[in-house]
C-alpha cells in the first residue's frame, strides 16, 4: 500500500529537496507541494493524503494554524518540520493535532521513518520527551487548559492503559506491567483512542494530563 504524502514549505529548494527522498520510496508518494498553509490545506482536502509534512513558518497560514485545520477536517496525519527547537511550537503543534515534530536537520532515514510512523498512527515523538514539554507547559501554565476531559467512556483497566501512556511506556512496558499480552495492550490503546476521540499516542498522553489522571511530576493515578 502506498503512503501518500504531501509536502508544505516556502522555500522551494527545501521543499523540492524532502519531496525527492520521499518521493524516491518504493512505498511512498508526493501526490502534491505546496509553499504556504492555506494551498497545503487545499492540497490536503483536494488529494486525501496519508501524511502532510508541514512548515511551521509559512506565508498566509502559519504550519500551525493549517495543522490545527487540516487535523479537525481530516484523517491526515501532520509531521510539523522547523529549524526550531523551543518547547512552545511543539506544545502548540500537538496542541493542534499534529502527530509528531521534526526538525528540517532530520536525517533521510529518520525522514523516512517518521512518515511510515506517522502512517501508521503512531507517535513520532518519543514519549518521556512529550510528557516533559506537558510538565513544562502546565507547570508554568503558559496557555489556558481546556476543561477537563472526562474519562468516563474508559473501563478500569482502559484508565490503567492510559495512566502508562501518560508516563511514556512503550506498548512491550504496558504488556509487561499489566502482565498481559501486547496484543491486549494494542487493543486497549486502540479503545482508549477510540473512546476519547483521539488520533494517536501523542494526543493519549496530552489528555491522561489534561484529564487530571496524571499530575506534573508525579507518575500515579489521581
Amino acid at each position: 500500500m502506498t503512503i501518500t504524502v504531501v509536502v508544505a514549505d516556502d522555500q522551494e529548494l527545501v521543499r523540492s529537496g524532502f519531496a525527492l527522498i520521499v518521493d524516491s520510496q518504493p512505498d511512498m508518494s508526493v501526490v502534491a507541494e505546496a509553499a504556504n498553509g492555506r494551498e497545503a490545506v487545499e492540497a490536503v482536502r483536494a488529494h486525501a493524503p496519508a501524511v502532510a509534512l508541514l512548515d511551521i513558518r509559512m506565508p498566509e497560514l502559519d504550519g500551525i494554524a493549517a495543522a490545527r485545520i487540516i487535523c479537525a477536517e481530516t484523517p491526515t496525519k501532520v509531521i510539523m518540520l522547523t529549524t526550531f527547537d523551543q518547547d512552545d511550537y511543539v506544545y502548540d503543534a500537538l496542541q493542534a493535532g499534529a502527530s509528531g515534530f521534526l526538525l528540517k536537520d532530520v536525517r533521510r532515514d529518520d525522514l523516512v521513518h517518521a512518515v511510515r510512523v506517522a502512517a501508521g498512527g503512531d507517535a513520532l515523538l518519543a514519549p518521556a520527551v512529550t510528557r516533559r514539554l506537558i510538565d513544562d507547559m502546565v507547570r508554568r501554565n503558559a496557555r489556558p487548559g481546556p476543561p477537563p476531559r472526562s474519562l468516563d467512556p474508559l473501563t478500569d483497566r482502559e484508565r490503567e492503559t492510559l495512566t502508562l501512556l501518560g508516563r511514556g511506556l512503550s506498548n512491550a512496558e504496558i504488556a509487561a506491567t499489566l502482565v498481559v499480552s501486547e496484543h491486549t495492550v494494542k487493543t486497549h490503546v486502540s479503545n482508549v483512542l477510540s473512546k476519547l476521540g483521539l488520533r494517536d499516542r501523542v494526543q493519549a498522553v496530552i489528555a491522561a494530563y489534561e484529564s487530571g489522571l496524571l499530575r506534573p511530576g508525579t507518575s500515579g493515578v489521581q
